[in-house]
């Protein structure tokens, strides 16, 4: 690992893991859950918001960046922690999950993808060398390996998506040239032990420092992408940071923790908010319903987050149905309060070798009725 990059593993309690991933804008204690900040914001919520938060980690998409306003453009005007005004660690994906998402726009071979700009219709074309010189424009303090993320069946589709990610891997550390950037490599294999096996072994003899488990969350059932975690992670190396891609539920950042997962990336908090949605204990509570008109109370009354100390239920209700903005800054605080305080406070479990106790007392609490959003 880089002399910018050290990964200090402090604690364990089973296989559940603390740590500190020490970057060149600050440390990530982990288990860490890093906002998504797609388009370089992180949606309805500001730079300042996000520090009182204390979010330690955000992470910014290569593909959408690419296409708009270009890295180039933000490589000028002095990298992506100036231009989003942003002062901690950022990471930033390679593009392959949008890239690969453009199923009926792309070409994929050997080299890499060519695919159809979803803004404009204008063709592109991704190679890991490209990938990699786009993030070290964007200057990201973690940066991904450029990998192919396939549907979670189909053996043969899975085969190639591995045999792909795991040269493209190689030619990403080949082209990689700033050393205060820290690559990692990303774990492919759907479904499939074998394919999963095979892929983590290769990755791992490359050294990264860092892995990514990517592929989950896609489709699979939940046992299976357990399973597959607990496999993968009995795999990569114990003093490597291990990021499981695109997941964010208070459920699933709990399972992957306990699985020896160190940290975590979704879109969930935002997206909630903006589909009139609040996590609540073990569940969402959708500020839509009628019984909350008038209801006085916060969305969690044991929530210390902004929202939950200064607005009622009746009041956020009000605001959904009068369209306001407002709804979804205030909606996205405590959703993100909500993830940030929930790893916070398992961190602190782990150190005191409590988890068990600690698991047993998060299944009691019951949530309120919710609704599918």
């Amino acid at each position: 690992m880089s002399q910018a990059f050290t990964f200090d593993l402090q604690a364990q309690d089973g296989q559940a893991r603390v740590g500190v991933l020490h970057t060149p804008h600050g440390d990530i204690p982990t288990p860490v859950f890093a906002p998504v900040g797609t388009q370089a914001t992180v949606k309805a919520v500001t730079p300042r918001q996000l520090q009182e938060l204390e979010v330690m980690l955000i992470l910014a998409n290569t593909y959408h960046l690419y296409l708009r306003p270009g890295d180039a453009l933000i490589a000028e005007l002095g990298g992506l922690h100036r231009f989003m005004n942003w002062p901690g660690p950022i990471l930033t994906d390679s593009g392959g999950f949008q890239v690969f998402s453009l199923a009926e726009t792309r070409t994929i071979d050997d080299d890499g993808v060519t695919f159809k700009s979803h803004l404009d219709g204008s063709i592109h074309r991704f190679t890991p060398e490209r990938s990699i010189a786009i993030q070290e424009n964007l200057g990201a303090d973690i940066i991904m390996a450029f990998d192919e993320c396939p549907y979670p069946y189909g053996q043969e589709s899975n085969e190639t998506a591995v045999l792909h990610t795991n040269r493209w891997a190689e030619r990403c550390l080949q082209a990689k040239t700033r050393p205060d950037q820290a690559l990692f490599g990303i774990v492919q294999g759907g479904v499939y032990p074998n394919l999963r096996q095979q892929s983590a072994d290769f990755l791992t003899a490359l050294d990264f420092p860092g892995y990514a488990i990517g592929g989950l969350a896609v489709g699979e059932t939940k046992k299976e992408m357990h399973q597959t975690i607990e496999l993968v992670n009995s795999i990569l190396p114990e003093n490597k940071p291990r990021y499981l891609m695109g997941v964010g539920t208070p459920e699933d950042l709990v399972n992957g923790i306990i699985r020896g997962v160190d940290m975590f990336d979704c879109v969930a908090p935002t997206r909630l908010a903006r589909h009139k949605a609040a996590f609540y204990r073990n569940g969402r509570l959708n500020i839509m319903r009628a019984e909350y008109k008038d209801d006085p109370r916060p969305i969690d009354e044991a929530c210390t987050c902004y929202t939950c100390q200064n607005f009622s239920r009746a009041y956020l209700r009000h605001l959904v149905l009068a369209k306001e903005i407002l709804a979804a800054t205030l909606l996205a605080i405590h959703n993100l309060h909500t993830l940030i305080q929930l790893v916070t406070t398992i961190r602190k479990v782990i150190l005191n070798h409590s988890l068990e106790s600690f698991l047993g007392e998060m299944n009691k609490l019951a949530s309120e009725p919710v609704e599918s959003i």
